[in-house]
């Protein structure tokens, strides 16, 4: 029998996916989430013997204690994500991405491996011309990269923790969200055949949703070599600025028309290129393409079928 894992907020976008790839790596997952968005993205994995649910908020002690303690390996994926949703409601966006991992963390014992999904952003301020490692400084400007960086700083000061700063995730979901950059312009193109850009020579880096899965499971597989430090987490062929990124969707999408506009800008000031060396170094590389995921999300958008309030 694996290692008992931990997913807090496993029904998400990343989690829905990432549960499939540690049973396949023989680990037994246990999930919490409060399933906020009434998804079902867990469904399939119910035949599975090493599966289990439970429905709970992941700020009850009582409930967490009880959780943890039976843990070898903690994934804290439940969040508040990304600068609009946190804007939206700060105090949620603390209460979960801050006051949560507190609790988290104190009530776990130091042989509990943490590793801990946050995000690139905060690199957001910093050159499009500089490539940005783990050892340049961050400088969040969205509340949302706030409460990560300063989540990522507690645990990092803690035993037993990694930290996984993900580039903006792209893929195909049982949770899905199109609010994220390629799925989103994507969703566009086929649904209005035109995308409108601002900032259009922001670069960013990506990063496939199931090569996130599967650095998770590689970063438990290697756990006693990468204890202690943050890891990049992107495509380094994927350092793209939004205008090259919508070049790119067009090769998929030939009719799209793509206009730039001077209105608008990034809440997280995202202009950065990132290096994923020193993952690499640890043995993780990503390998999925932007045209991969381009071609996958078409597919899975064509099974989306119309939208709520929309006759085409």
């Amino acid at each position: 029998m694996g290692q008992k894992v931990l997913v807090t907020g496993g029904a998400g976008y990343v989690g829905s996916v990432l549960c499939e790839h540690l049973l396949d790596a023989g680990y037994e997952v246990v999930v919490i989430d409060n399933l906020t968005y009434k998804q079902n993205s867990l469904f399939h994995l119910c035949t599975n013997a090493h599966f289990d649910f439970v429905r709970g908020d992941v700020r009850d002690e009582y409930l967490m204690r009880r959780l943890i303690k039976d843990a070898d390996v903690l994934i804290p994926l439940a969040a508040v994500v990304g600068a609009p949703a946190c804007d939206q409601d700060p105090w949620l966006a603390k209460s979960l991405n801050i006051e949560a991992m507190r609790l988290l963390n104190r009530l776990r014992s130091p042989r509990q491996l943490v590793v801990y999904p946050t995000t690139n952003s905060g690199y957001g301020t910093r050159s499009g011309d500089i490539y940005c490692t783990e050892d340049t400084p961050l400088d969040p400007i969205s509340l949302y990269g706030q409460t990560k960086a300063e989540a990522e700083a507690d645990l990092l000061a803690t035993p037993n923790v990694m930290t996984l700063r993900l580039a903006t995730v792209f893929g195909m979901s049982p949770r899905m969200r199109i609010d994220l950059l390629v799925n989103h312009f994507v969703y566009v193109a086929v649904t209005e055949g035109c995308i409108v850009i601002f900032e259009k020579g922001f670069k960013r880096n990506y990063v496939h949703v199931r090569d996130v899965a599967e650095c998770f499971v590689h970063c438990i597989a290697h756990a006693e070599q990468m204890v202690g430090r943050p890891y990049n987490v992107g495509l380094d062929a994927t350092n793209l600025s939004k205008e090259e990124l919508a070049l790119k969707i067009k090769e998929h999408v030939p009719n799209l028309s793509i206009h730039f506009s001077e209105a608008g800008s990034d809440p997280d000031k995202r202009n950065y290129i990132v290096s994923n060396q020193r993952l690499r170094e640890a043995g993780f590389e990503a390998t999925r393409s932007i045209d991969d995921g381009i071609k996958e999300l078409l597919k899975g958008y064509r099974m989306m079928g119309r939208a709520q309030f929309n006759n085409v």
